[in-house]
């Protein structure tokens, strides 16, 4: 994604967050540090505490230790002030079915206090912004995933928060669903909105956000830009497939084009070389094999992904839950008045 200017300000700030239910501790040290004007990504397998953190932090939460500020104003003394600078969209949607979109934005305009011209104005360019002005007067029942969502978004923006905290966004939708969903983040961050972004799916960080936070057992294990992490799991790879019988030649060929250590999957006939330039590596390989008479049946550049990185991090996938310590299941689920 392209990349956007970092403020020195940081708009999130939480050192040594802890929050425990009963036995089950859903924060051990929580540190997170979200610049402003930037999409931060928060991420981490069930039960590593994310939710946990973003009710914290959006004061729905009590903290048992630590201090957490949001725009500046600490977000346990004064949690008031808090609330009028951030927004929420959480797992569920807040919105009301048997409104139309437009009645559902102009009720939340008024509950926040703009006038009846003012909340209608807002309303309008809102469901400009989000793509939802030809479904404006539909009522919400007929929508699909997506467009809920998108006006979930939408209804957390009526007053601009300096900070918006989505919550597992895409969680339950189709492919086209999350593509608007993300759209919808995109114009977020393009108004100067900060977003702090928790999610399973890698893709969806990998998508958006400028940085990303690794959360396990309760704290953050890892942070960087996508790139930066990436690199953590060394170079390129290429993959290239032969015949059965050519895979132990070809291996040799390729490490002496390349001058590194080839590995040889002889159920599939691969052969793997990881690399630190793999557009580069590309020409010499095809060279050397070309000149030894060997056909190549498939040949593959692959770069690290975040599922790489994060199944290298904590020892599983993203979906994957936690049976001991950070316990997200523990957390209370925010209620309809919480989550609007």
């Amino acid at each position: 994604m392209p990349s956007r200017p970092v403020p020195s300000r940081p708009a999130l700030e939480a050192i040594g967050l802890r929050k425990r239910y009963a036995k089950n501790v859903a924060l051990d040290g929580f540190d997170l540090h979200v610049a402003a004007g930037t999409v931060h990504g928060l991420l981490g397998p069930n039960g590593a505490g994310k939710t946990t953190a973003v009710r914290c932090l959006t004061t729905l939460t009590d903290l048992d230790e630590g201090s957490a500020s949001i725009d500046g104003i600490d977000v346990r003394r004064h949690p008031s002030a808090v609330r009028e600078r951030i927004g929420l969209v959480g797992q569920f949607h807040a919105v009301d079915e048997a409104l139309t979109a437009h009645q559902n934005l102009v009720l939340f305009a008024r509950l926040s206090g703009l006038s009846k011209s003012r909340a209608r104005s807002r309303a309008d360019r809102l469901l400009e912004a989000f793509g939802l002005a030809d479904a404006a007067n539909r009522a919400v029942s007929g929508f699909s995933g997506g467009m809920r969502r998108r006006l979930d978004i939408a209804s957390s923006l009526v007053l601009t928060p300096a900070i918006l905290f989505l919550d597992e966004p895409t969680t339950g939708l189709d492919p086209r669903g999350r593509a608007t969903v993300w759209q919808a983040v995109r114009e977020v961050a393009s108004m100067g909105t900060t977003v702090l972004l928790t999610t399973q799916l890698l893709d969806e960080a990998d998508q958006l956000a400028d940085r990303v936070s690794v959360m396990d057992h309760g704290r953050v294990i890892a942070e960087g830009t996508p790139a930066e992490l990436k690199r953590r799991l060394g170079g390129d790879r290429i993959a290239a497939t032969f015949a059965a019988t050519d895979v132990e030649r070809a291996a040799i060929v390729i490490a002496n084009a390349v001058g590194a250590e080839a590995s040889v999957d002889h159920d599939a006939a691969v052969v793997t070389i990881e690399v630190e330039n793999g557009s580069a590596a590309l020409a010499p390989i095809v060279r050397a094999l070309d000149a030894d008479g060997l056909v190549v049946d498939d040949l593959a550049l692959r770069r690290p992904t975040l599922d790489e990185v994060f199944l290298h991090l904590t020892g599983r996938p993203p979906a994957e839950g936690v049976s001991t310590t950070a316990d997200d299941s523990a957390a209370p689920a925010p209620t309809d008045e919480e989550a609007r």
